[in-house]
């Protein structure tokens, strides 16, 4: 029987301005953007998104959270935010998610980071959380089993010109 391999280090910070330029860059590639239209979004997107999370850690607590690997370099973003879709998925819930740039995958960052979250929104009061996980990121999916959510639901939607299913988790904190 193999021994697991020990959690990596992971370091979570709230987004800076400068962190919208380096998620553009780490995010511009066709396989992390697969399930989030095959490429990353402009510039501007990436600084409203880090400027909309830290009114989210001020206002809550939480957020998505700048990830960081043992040497400090930028890897991606973990973290919590109110769902984003008043019309489709479940709305009112707090959703975690994690992006992870191409070159740390399969090395057990998202889990450890989607973990660090968990306590997070545990100490700000959050007593349940969800994850939206498009149905055929088999990674996503298997990190949500790893943190021990429960699929509860599966919605139909349209994005990028395609039909696609997502499947909400649950985790009762």
């Amino acid at each position: 029987m193999t021994t697991p391999l020990p959690a990596p280090v992971v370091q979570l910070r709230v987004p800076t301005d400068e962190d919208a330029l380096t998620w553009h860059r780490v995010f511009d590639d066709p396989d992390v953007m697969e399930f989030h239209g095959g490429t990353a979004a402009e510039l501007s997107v990436y600084e409203e998104l880090t400027a909309r999370q830290r009114r989210h850690d001020a206002e809550r607590g939480f957020c998505l959270w700048t990830m960081l690997d043992e040497d400090g370099e930028v890897i991606g973003f973990t973290g919590a935010q109110p769902w984003p879709h008043p019309s489709f998925g479940p709305v009112g819930e707090i959703e975690i998610g994690w992006r992870l740039g191409r070159a740390h995958w399969g090395r057990g960052y998202a889990t450890a980071a989607a973990r660090a979250t968990l306590e997070r929104v545990r100490a700000a009061g959050v007593g349940r959380v969800v994850a939206m996980v498009n149905a055929r990121n088999e990674r996503s999916v298997a990190v949500t089993r790893r943190l021990g959510m429960e699929l509860v639901e599966t919605y139909p939607f349209t994005a990028y010109g395609a039909e696609q299913r997502a499947h909400c988790f649950r985790l009762e904190l």
